[in-house]
Parts: C-alpha cells; structure tokens; sequence
C-alpha cells in the first residue's frame, strides 16, 4: 500500500531485477497510470454544469456520474488485485487500461446521461485494475529498500498531485473543447502507456495466488450501492419513505452476510480480524474521513461557483490551484515526516489544517471574496497532502508482509468509499436549491469537512507516537 490508494504485495514472483533506468522507467510509466485515475476521481466534478446543460440533467442525476465509477472501483480493487496475483500483474494491467480507454471513449460518445453513467461504471472497473497492480508492478522492480522507498514517495506526491488537480485540467479542457473532452482525452494517453507497458514493464505474479471470494465481493458491492444510492436519492424519495426503509434493511441485511462470509472463509476478500486492531480501525476510518473531506470540498466548490456566482468552468477550476499546490508539496513532506517521526505529527497537522479549512468555509457569507476562498482551499489541500501518508503506516504498522498487503488494500478501498459518500452528500445538500441559497445549503457540508478534520485528532491519539511501532492485532 502507498500512501494513496495501492497496496504493497506480500511477495511477488519474478526474474533478477532490471537495471536502474528501466527501474524507474516502469515507475514513470505505472505513476501515469495512476495520475488517470486520480484525475478521473475529480475532473468530472467541474465540468457537472455542462454536462447537466448538455444532457438535460439535475444535480442528483450528475452525482451518479461521478459516484458510477468510485463506487465500482472501491469494490473491485481487491479482487482486481488478487486476479493479478494470479494472472499476472502486466497482463491484467494491460487490460485495466483497455478497458479504462474504452470506457472513456463510450463516455465522450454517450448522448444521454444513463449511458454515461454506464460508460462511467466500466471506467471504474477499467481503473480497479490498474490502482492496485500498479504499484505492484513497481515493488517488484525495485527490491531495493530505500530505492523502493523513494519511488513511494514519488508515487504519493503523483497521486495527490492528480486528485487535486483534476478541476484545474478539467476547466481547461471544458473551456477549450466542451465538457466531452475530458474523456477523450483519456484515449491518447492510454494508447502512450499501453506501448510504454509493452516495452518496458516486465511480467511477474504473486508467490502464492488467491482464491477470489466471489460471495464476499458480491455482498461488499451490493452494500456499498444500495449505501450510496439511498444517500443520492433520499431527498428525492424521502428518508423515512418505504423505499428508504428497504434500503436500509438490504444495506444491514449485505453488511451482516458479508461479515459472516468473510469470518468462515480461510481467504476472505477482507480480512475483518484487522478491525481488532485500534490503530487499523481508526486509520480505515480516517481514510473514508479523508476523502469524504475532500469530496465534498471539490464537488461544493464547483457548484456553488458555476451555479451561485457565474464563473466559468476555467475559473472555477483555477480557484482549486492552491489546493492541488497545498497536496502535491505537502505528500512527500508528510512522507519524510512520518519516516522519520511517525504518523502521529502528520495525522496532527492533516487534521489541524481540515478543520481550518472547513471553518473557514462555514464562517463565509454568501459572497465572499476570492482571497478567503482561495486561502481556505489551501488549507483543505495541505490537510489532504499530510493525510495520506501517515494514515497508511497506522493501518499496516507493525503488521507482518503476509497481512500488510490485505491491510493497504482495504485502506485503499476505504478512500474510494470515502470519496463516494463525500460526493453524494454534498449533492444532497445542493440537489434542490436555488443558486442563490446554495452557500447557505453549503454549510452543513463544510461543518462536515470539519468534522472530518477533527476526526484526525482522534486517528493521530490511536496511531501510536514513534515510526517503528510493532503491535500485532
């Protein structure tokens, strides 16, 4: 596991190591990678108003076209990579990125908004095998320890770059080429990786290949769905109407199978013994806290200044700048710190500046000036920047190599769980309103950004004080 959304594998199976250059050749090659799918996690959130224009949609529509693909890739990432481990990680790769271009080519061509919400949901099962093979590609071809370490932080500092920074690339496209070209351009630079994987990245598997747990993945997707879906749609249908109440009886109903399944079988798609451990737990919900965090910031953002404030969907994805600078310099800092000091001083100022950020928001009138808001994306981005890494060494420190791999891959699925639900709730909040009482509408959600941020408080106290912590669950 990286300190984004990958997991480290317990052990590969593979030839001697290349050399150097091509060492960090296949680490260039499997970042780009990495970068489309975070970039695709946020770069349709600016370009929603247009789309909505085009398609004829309302916000609650849109929120499926963003939570089809987060939602589709938290529940397959662990099975995508155990099917790599099995297969081969380079050939299973190879594939993610076809079907990752196809679907987004399906997405620039789809005329209603239901096939791009289809197109959207394969891009997510395209992007699930890529985000956790990836990475492993890249430990296998670096058995060098502090070689390995900097290419982590390499990879950290390319995941929060592209997270934050979708709004800026979307803006850009939809003012330039309309709001179908942010999936068109997907298809070129797939077509650059699928050449540069052909001639660069080597094959290699897992030593020993896992049983996929096909009734446990068909429960955790059934759960995740049904969950997100009644957040979508609750204030259309109504929270205590009967379809509400069955919703909520199948989410209860999914999460319990799931929990018995996974308890009984000797190779469970998630671990749930893990949850004994404090520091796991906490780190899980921390990373759900996280990118619902953030979630919510991009997607409020986007609407409250298109919708509320007329700016452009240029302008509203340049005011997202200082947070894409906040994330990208503060990752591979907040790497070196939680090496050197352990998570616990990162986790403090992930959740110190959140919270910051959140207040902020929460304190602003209905037309405040650009300075404030531009100030209090940055501490949103600075938040996000130290959260990453420190949260992935409480969840896998002290774990041996056979459990640290099952940990990060559950972590890893957290942060799309979080980014799913971040998303519908602040389309709940907006779905409705008019433009002028959205930033009144807004404010739960920045209390909530809030609480994400202060919920890292508590993750920071349960992570234990130095870097070498060897608890075992």
């Amino acid at each position: 596991m990286t300190p984004t959304t990958t997991t480290i594998p317990a052990g590969t199976a593979a030839g001697p190591a290349p050399g150097a250059r091509r060492r960090w050749t296949v680490l260039a090659v499997c970042a780009l990678s990495m970068f489309l799918i975070g970039v695709d996690t946020t770069i349709v959130n600016v370009g929603l108003p247009a789309i909505g224009r085009g398609l004829g949609a309302g916000t609650r529509g849109l929120e499926w076209v963003v939570d089809a693909y987060t939602v589709v890739l938290a529940s397959l990432l662990i099975a995508s990579g155990a099917l790599a481990d099995r297969f081969g990680r380079r050939r299973v790769f190879r594939c993610g990125l076809v079907v990752f271009a196809l679907a987004s080519v399906a997405c620039a061509l789809a005329p209603s908004l239901g096939l791009l919400t289809a197109a959207r949901a394969v891009q997510g099962v395209g992007a699930s095998m890529l985000s956790p093979v990836a990475l492993a590609i890249v430990v296998n071809a670096m058995p060098d320890p502090r070689e390995r370490a900097r290419a982590i932080g390499i990879w950290a500092s390319v995941f929060g770059l592209s997270m934050a920074a979708g709004p800026v690339i979307g803006g850009t496209l939809i003012a330039a080429f309309g709001w179908r070209s942010v999936f068109w351009i997907n298809a070129p630079v797939v077509a650059v990786a699928l050449v540069l994987v052909a001639v660069f990245v080597p094959e290699s598997r897992g030593q020993r290949a896992r049983r996929l747990d096909l009734p446990g993945q068909l429960l955790l997707t059934a759960a995740l769905c049904v969950s997100v879906g009644v957040l979508i749609e609750g204030p259309r249908i109504g929270w205590a109407s009967p379809a509400a109440l069955a919703c909520y009886a199948a989410v209860a109903a999914a999460t319990t199978a799931f929990a018995r399944v996974e308890l009984r079988r000797t190779e469970p798609l998630i671990d749930l013994r893990l949850f004994r451990r404090p520091p796991f737990a906490s780190a899980v919900l921390g990373a759900v806290a996280v990118f619902a965090a953030l979630s919510v910031s991009l997607l409020l953002t986007t609407l409250y200044l298109q919708n509320s404030r007329g700016w452009t969907p240029l302008a509203a994805g340049a005011a997202t700048l200082p947070m894409a600078l906040g994330a990208t310099v503060c990752a591979p800092w907040s790497g070196g710190l939680t090496g050197r000091l352990g998570p616990r001083r990162p986790l403090l100022l992930a959740g110190g500046f959140t919270a910051a950020g959140g207040l902020c928001m929460v304190g602003l009138g209905p037309d405040p000036g650009v300075p404030s808001l531009l100030a209090a994306y940055l501490l949103i981005g600075i938040g996000f920047g130290f959260a990453n890494a420190p949260l992935t060494h409480t969840a896998v420190g002290g774990l041996p190599p056979s459990r640290a791999g099952v940990a990060g891959a559950v972590t890893s699925t957290a942060r799309q769980v979080g980014s799913a639900v971040g998303v519908a709730v602040a389309g709940a909040l907006a779905a409705g309103v008019a433009p002028d009482g959205l930033a009144r509408a807004a404010r739960p959600g920045w209390l909530l950004v809030t609480a994400c941020g202060l919920f890292l408080f508590a993750v920071a106290r349960a992570s234990g004080r130095g870097p070498d912590r060897q608890d075992t669950p």
